[in-house]
């Protein structure tokens, strides 16, 4: 009877010693969750990376079409961005009520 009572705590403690392991793998700071988080997070920041240069190339060539001194791009951004209008021209502008 001893000896089959010494192989069930035997198994108990590897049982333990495995469970405790596995918990660790998990929850630790480098653990399966951080790690599975962390990677999410390095996924978004390439999405963002992405959008970001391809923002940058847009505004290179704003800026390289403005530099190049081209009438039609000079005229669009004093038009927009400073409100300037011709000689010949009347600016109309309309308040919406909410």
């Amino acid at each position: 009877m001893k000896l089959f009572d010494k192989k069930k705590i035997r198994l108990y403690l590897i049982a333990g010693l495995i469970i405790t392991g596995a918990l660790y793998l998990m929850f630790n700071n480098n653990g399966i969750f951080k790690y599975v988080r962390t990677k999410g997070d390095l996924e978004k920041l390439n999405s963002r990376i992405i959008q970001l240069e391809s923002e940058n190339r847009k505004l290179e060539a704003e800026i390289d079409s403005l530099r190049k001194a081209v009438p039609a791009k000079i005229e669009k951004v004093a038009r927009e961005k400073y409100n300037m209008i011709r000689a010949d021209e009347k600016k109309v502008e309309f308040k919406i009520d909410e």
